[in-house]
């Protein structure tokens, strides 16, 4: 090997992302040993055909791996490593979901001194589907916590479940087992509520009870769920929806004939076009995406939204069909089952040049 091709732990460092001390430890835990080592002065030297394999080490410890895992990986197969990587990760998933479940009991038990007030009784797995409907319309953003929450709206007659990403806004109504005394709303971490779907799943009905700092999810013969609320407050939707002009424009179309067409699209954007109460969908790049037995009426439109934002409105629709109502190019789309209209989603689209 020539002098000249090996790097010092420097720069070794610099090239794989690895602090001088991480080689260091990883050479002593015999998972990246040097290429050479100088007998006089120590120093450590790398070989260019070492990147891969620190590039591997240092993304599987920024996952969470412990050594003896990383091990194993670093001298399995690709399919055997591809396999491991991804027990890690259910692994961790299903480690978190247990702590937030945990956290969420524990914050009750040391915070919530008064009797917690019976809200709602649901069929489980109806509120299950309505959670993980509406939760898709959230988001993760430090600065805006509120966007990872679900608002939570009791009524008489009716509970109703919204969230929003800014480009899209998901709204679910659910009849209660019986008629509710009083209204009550409030805003809970999505992230709760979701790990607290699988056990909903499997209660016949699910008491939901407001307490000061959340609410808990009662069953018979069933822990307890707990979410936590999220202390900002959720915008005004409703103003919004009440300000929104009625569509001139309406398509409806099959819902797995579109998610067919739109999973087999290129591109991060799709273009509907209506004129004289014809419509048709295209990808990015302006192809068509073939005959969907779409059926549209009103005025003449063309609007584009991100993929990203449109596919998952429509995979969430209930029923066969979905009715799409249109206002403009730069107006929200109301999404909503032809034919069931208990879940309702808008979506925003995007400029015509296609700039989110």
């Amino acid at each position: 090997m020539q002098p000249s091709e090996l790097m010092s732990i420097g720069v070794f460092a610099g090239r794989s992302g690895l602090t001088p001390s991480a080689l260091r430890f990883y050479a002593d835990s015999a998972l990246l040993l040097p290429a050479e080592v100088d007998p006089v002065s120590g120093y450590r030297f790398y070989h260019p055909e070492q990147l891969p394999r620190a590039d591997m080490l240092r993304q599987l410890r920024e996952i969470g791996m412990p050594l003896a895992s990383v091990r194993a990986v670093l001298d399995a197969g690709p399919e055997e490593a591809a396999r491991m990587i991804d027990d890690h990760v259910a692994k961790v998933l299903g480690d978190a979901t247990a702590a937030r479940r945990r956290a969420a009991r524990l914050t009750a038990t040391l915070t919530d001194t008064a009797a917690a007030v019976p809200i709602a009784t649901l069929k489980g797995p109806v509120l299950a589907d309505a959670v993980e409907q509406v939760s898709s319309a959230t988001a993760r953003e430090p600065a805006m916590p509120v966007l990872d929450g679900i608002h939570i709206e009791a009524g008489p007659h009716a509970i109703t479940l919204t969230a929003t990403d800014r480009y899209r806004l998901s709204t679910r109504t659910l009849v209660p087992e019986e008629p509710m005394a009083s209204s009550w709303s409030t805003t809970v971490d999505a992230g709760d509520l979701r790990s607290a779907v699988a056990e909903m799943r499997r209660c016949t009905t699910v008491r939901v009870e407001a307490s000061a700092r959340g609410i808990r999810l009662r069953a018979v013969e069933r822990e307890d769920q707990h979410c936590r609320l999220v202390a900002e407050p959720f915008p005004d939707y409703r103003a919004m929806l009440a300000d929104l002009p009625e569509p001139t424009t309406r398509v409806t179309v099959p819902k797995n004939v579109l998610l067919r067409a739109l999973e087999d699209s290129a591109g991060e954007h799709i273009t509907l076009t209506v004129a004289d109460g014809v419509s048709e969908f295209l990808t990015g790049d302006e192809q068509s995406l073939g005959s969907l037995n779409a059926e549209a009426t009103g005025a003449d439109l063309r609007i584009s939204f991100q993929l990203t934002t449109f596919y998952p409105a429509i995979s969430t629709a209930i029923g066969p069909d979905v009715m799409l109502d249109l206002r403009g190019w730069d107006l929200p789309v109301t999404v909503r089952s032809a034919d069931r209209g208990d879940l309702t989603t808008l979506a925003m689209p995007i400029d015509p040049g296609h700039t989110a």
